[in-house]
């Protein structure tokens, strides 16, 4: 697993978030990198909200590229277990945070997985 940083001064050309579970990223330089999370049974982790244009990070190299950890309250009352992880990019077009929403039993991981696509 990688951090997302690896794009830190790439130059993007795509972006697809046709999944709500997913994400990749197009690099100019013919790399692809994917930003998801391995489900298993009693979990649930997905993209809650992504603020902002992804447009902003398409043909202008990266300026930041990040995840950030910050604690807040679970979407759901009845949520056991919860994690928000929050990821900033941004070119000198504008920046965008991609909010990732995890909750399960307690037992299973609600982190999100970052590699790159062989």
């Amino acid at each position: 697993m990688l951090d997302v940083s690896v794009l830190k001064d790439k130059v993007l050309t795509k972006v697809d978030d046709s999944s709500a579970d997913e994400l990749l990223f197009y690099t100019e330089d013919g790399e692809v990198y994917r930003m998801h999370h391995y489900q298993d049974c009693c979990e649930s982790v997905y993209i809650e909200d992504i603020c902002g244009d992804l447009n902003n990070l398409i043909g202008s190299p990266l300026l930041l590229a990040e995840e950030v950890s910050e604690e807040r309250e679970p979407l759901n009352t009845w949520d056991e277990s919860f994690t928000w992880t929050f990821y900033k990019f941004a070119t000198v077009k504008g920046g965008i945070t991609i909010r990732w929403y995890g909750t399960s039993n307690g037992y299973y991981s609600e982190s999100v997985s970052f590699e790159k696509v062989d």
